[in-house]
């Protein structure tokens, strides 16, 4: 594991040294066994440099290179670890071709997912007519009827609204998947149900799988995330302005005039 060089490093036979050390110090290493050299590697830490100061005492000096087990290292020393094999310079296509790279090196392969959802069906049991507008009365029977029902009293009056009915899907790793759909569709809660986030109202069947594996094996929120979109508009625009200034965002091109 390398360090970015100091702006005013040491040079001539202090560094020759110094560089024929850290040599042999990876020779000794790759002659540990398998497991041990597993264990076992070589960090840079700030070092002391004895005598280097005008007054004689100890300042402080390039960093210095130290055996140390990665099995115990304490949280701050991991944590620094990992920021410094992944410094973002703020370039975001730098830095995934330099973990790229580092895959590559050690021809391990990125992880791929995919996800099958076979006969998924997702209700929601809501209230109809005048028992679905939010007055206060309603409010306060909705609050009852949730309270009995789980005391297992009272099912309600509910009726059963099918959003998803016996659908079935792949979503295959390394491709971008389009879901079109008219509003009020399913999209939004086939989305949700793909990614373990339905709300506690929606009562779900059906079989989602993650390379075979059951939403109940795993964390889903771990694995894939939900991004849902916001849509926000001035207030203060008309119409027509907001159109244009939504035409200026897509720059010139054929549809710009319309």
């Amino acid at each position: 594991m390398w360090a970015a060089e100091a702006p005013f490093s040491r040079s001539g036979s202090w560094r020759e040294a110094e560089d024929e050390q850290e040599a042999l110090r990876w020779a000794a290493l790759q002659r540990l066994p398998t497991v041990a050299r597993a264990r076992r590697g070589l960090l840079r830490s700030p070092a002391v440099a004895p005598g280097a100061s005008g007054a004689g005492g100890p300042v402080e000096g390039d960093d210095a290179l130290c055996e140390v087990d990665v099995t115990g290292l304490s949280s701050g020393d991991r944590t620094a670890l990992v920021d410094r094999l992944l410094a973002d310079s703020g370039d975001a296509e730098q830095f995934f071709r330099r973990i790229r790279a580092r895959f590559d090196a050690v021809h391990i392969e990125f992880p791929k997912i995919e996800v099958r959802y076979e006969d998924l069906t997702v209700d929601a049991y809501v209230h109809v007519g005048s028992r679905a507008l939010p007055t206060i009365p309603n409010f306060i029977c909705n609050m009852t009827e949730a309270f009995l029902r789980h005391l297992r009293i009272y099912r309600g009056g509910r009726m059963k609204l099918p959003i998803l009915d016996n659908i079935n899907g792949i979503i295959r790793p390394s491709r971008m998947t389009l879901l079109l759909g008219p509003p009020s569709s399913g999209k939004t809660t086939l989305l949700l149900a793909l990614a373990g986030r339905l709300g506690p109202g929606l009562k779900m069947s059906g079989s989602i799988t993650y390379n075979g594996h059951h939403l109940n094996e795993f964390v889903p929120q771990r694995t894939s995330a939900y991004v849902s979109q916001q849509d926000w508009h001035a207030s203060e625009m008309t119409v027509r302005e907001t159109l244009e200034f939504a035409g200026r965002c897509q720059g010139v091109g054929i549809k710009y005039a319309r």
